[in-house]
């Protein structure tokens, strides 16, 4: 081979390099902006235009009326309690089933993930039917005072059964590529099980943990199926936020269940929007620290 064909293979080299099998940047990018746009922007702009098409007067009566207003509380305080019990039991069954050998693991693995495959429907009336007054666990709560079907408890109960796998299953695989040569490490050093918890594991599980946290309370907010059943569904009592728009929609006030669904989203977005800045900032702050 002569040397002006050496020297043009090796010009053509990078252009092969360069090659993908999925189309470049622009292509990519412009489908998932256009993909975006049409399942996700378009449908959320729909429903600012109609709230706001009605003037700002209609739109804040609608929205902050003390019925509506008393849901708001009910579904985000709810959904923030219910994402944080998950948070703390769900790392304790994530960390049982990567760290421990014990009977029936594969089973209690498999059924994490039932919330995903069981109709929302179906998980309301199985609920209900064990937490009310003559259900198997509602009539020996009963005796203690405590009332869960028909109840804010209820709710909360319902909300924590369709939250559990995301937190599961975010943290579940950082467990398991996680090296336990850094706490046999710690261990060495002196450190104790609680400071080996808090000062290695803890910082390496935070994305994990947020990420799992951010989404167990996004599914909570929105959650209607599963929830209508156990909550009673007493005004200023046990009204959820869904039930609400879907009751403006059935009295065809779509003034009301526009407004409301819009607050939701705010709302939604705020919280999602401070959960992910949380979760870069401490993504950052381990590679920071790794670094070192």
């Amino acid at each position: 081979m002569s040397a002006v064909e050496i020297s043009s293979a090796q010009a053509q080299a990078p252009k092969r390099a360069k090659r993908r099998v999925l189309p470049g940047f622009g292509p990519t990018m412009g489908f998932t902006q256009f993909y975006l746009s049409l399942i996700v922007l378009i449908p959320l702009s729909a429903v600012f235009l109609k709230s706001a098409g009605h003037g700002f007067e209609a739109f804040w009566a609608a929205a902050t009326s003390p019925r509506v207003v008393a849901s708001y509380k009910l579904s985000f305080g709810l959904s923030l309690l219910a994402a944080s019990i998950n948070l703390v039991f769900g790392l304790i069954l994530a960390w049982s089933l990567v760290r421990y050998e014990f009977f029936g693991k594969k089973l209690v693995d498999a059924l994490i993930d039932l919330p995903f495959a069981l109709p929302t429907a179906v998980a309301g009336i199985a609920l209900t039917a064990l937490y009310a007054g003559n259900g198997w666990l509602g009539q020996m709560l009963e005796p203690w005072g405590i009332k869960v079907a028909f109840t804010p408890l209820g709710i909360l109960v319902a909300l924590v059964f369709i939250g559990l796998p995301f937190i599961v299953r975010t943290v579940q695989p950082v467990l398991e590529d996680m090296e336990t040569e850094l706490e046999e490490a710690a261990a060495s050093l002196g450190a104790q099980r609680w400071q080996t918890f808090r000062l290695v594991i803890l910082p390496t599980l935070l994305p994990a943990l947020l990420t799992g946290f951010a989404l167990a309370f996004a599914r909570a907010v929105g959650e209607y199926g599963s929830v209508i059943f156990i909550a009673g569904n007493l005004p200023m009592v046990s009204e959820i936020t869904p039930l609400m728009i879907i009751s403006k929609l059935e009295q065809y006030d779509y003034v009301g269940a526009t407004a409301i669904a819009a607050v939701m989203l705010i709302f939604s977005f705020t919280l999602l929007l401070i959960i992910n800045g949380l979760q870069a900032w401490s993504s950052r702050r381990n590679g920071q620290e790794g670094r070192k």
